[in-house]
């Protein structure tokens, strides 16, 4: 007896909409919500949950770049239709023969906790779709003024979920020309199975101005610091770069790269926040292309990958160890330097110096060493 394959699940994320009730320069799919487009929110969220094994982004004709930019250049892309349906339909033949399970979202709900995905994918062992829901809490009128009983009543949201095959016939049997904007009154259409499970107030969806300030607010906030340490030698004939900035002296530090240990530090600080391993991790000293190379790429490169997982930098500190030279003189180039290179504010940036008391290493003047910490806030999505 052999085992069933496991079944392939894809998600397919429908960011076709022109999004204009936003009121954005950009389709909203594009416009920021915590600092990145609400398109990378839910990307995200798909292409790290272990249940999805791919992740199929349809845009409109035209917005491929922007959505390359959103999602990365090896994201899936595929060009929708004039239709919600019509979109769909397009990438449902994208996806082909190998999927069997298919989660259809919205790109205008950026925040989509694992739980809902959990819940989805649970349901289609069963059914033959699974949408997530919220109980209606308010009473709601007509124009005539006639009440509606909200017992019963549910808010639907997406990624709604489907056994591919079933979502397949219900979109090839629907009436030409004849809208819908939900997968799962076509999939009941066709007679099929489709179950409610428990949505999450953190999937409502960004359609007007206003909505992106609710969205903003409904993030959760995670803080974390982390520490850096650097050190260097200071030999007769280098230049000695502290902090981005080149300080007259009568030697310089030794390394690889120019050997800011300020820099280096720093960079170390702010991957460690992301758990991102250290410099060497992501410019190896053997390797020659990094050979006296600026160290301020090091210290952006950091600030982009947090950047990259929503991430704010809050606050660095530094502190100089050295007997010379002074530091006192240089400490608001040094500062305005860090700060223009992780392009936030100086009042964001301590740099601070001591000596060792002619104790150790840099009491004999044979090195330079800093100390830093970093504190980043990272957007925490509900499990």
């Amino acid at each position: 007896m052999t085992n069933a394959p496991a079944p392939r699940t894809a998600a397919l994320i429908v960011a076709a909409g022109r999004g204009l009730r936003a009121g954005t320069a950009l389709p909203k799919q594009y416009a920021p919500v915590a600092g990145q487009p609400m398109l990378a929110h839910a990307y995200r969220a798909f292409a790290e949950h272990p249940g999805i094994d791919t992740v199929l982004v349809m845009v409109a004709e035209g917005q491929q770049a922007m959505a390359r930019d959103a999602v990365g250049a090896d994201a899936r892309i595929g060009v929708g239709g004039v239709l919600r349906l019509d979109t769909v339909r397009i990438g449902l033949d994208l996806l082909g023969s190998e999927t069997t399970r298919v989660l259809v979202h919205d790109a205008a709900r950026p925040f989509v906790p694992a739980g809902v995905i959990d819940r989805v994918l649970a349901a289609l062992d069963e059914a033959d779709g699974a949408v997530p829901t919220l109980a209606v809490v308010d009473t709601l009128n007509r124009e005539d003024g006639t009440l509606v009983p909200r017992a019963g009543l549910h808010r639907v949201q997406t990624p709604q979920g489907f056994r591919i095959a079933v979502l397949a016939r219900a979109h090839a049997a629907w009436p030409a020309g004849e809208d819908a904007s939900d997968d799962a009154q076509m999939v009941r259409a066709l007679g099929g199975r489709v179950e409610l499970v428990q949505g999450d107030a953190m999937l409502e969806k960004v359609t007007y101005p206003e909505d992106f300030a609710a969205a903003e607010a409904r993030i959760r906030w995670e803080t974390r610091s982390a520490s850096g340490f650097d050190v260097h030698r200071l030999e007769a004939g280098e230049e000695l770069w502290l902090g981005g900035v080149l300080i007259p002296h009568d030697r310089g530090l030794s390394g690889h790269s120019d050997a800011d240990v300020v820099l280096h530090a720093l960079t170390d600080a702010l991957l460690g926040t992301i758990a991102a391993g250290d410099i060497g991790t992501h410019f190896p000293p053997s390797d020659p292309q990094w050979r006296g190379a600026a160290s301020d790429q090091f210290l952006a490169h950091a600030a982009t990958l947090i950047a990259d997982k929503g991430g704010r930098i809050d606050f660095v500190d530094l502190t100089i160890l050295c007997e010379a030279p002074k530091i006192g003189p240089h400490r608001a180039a040094m500062i305005a330097r860090i700060a223009e290179i992780l392009t936030i504010d100086p009042a964001r940036v301590s740099v601070k110096a001591t000596t060792t008391e002619r104790l150790g290493f840099t009491g004999r003047e044979e090195g330079i060493a800093t100390q830093a910490i970093a504190t980043v806030s990272l957007p925490e999505m509900p499990r």
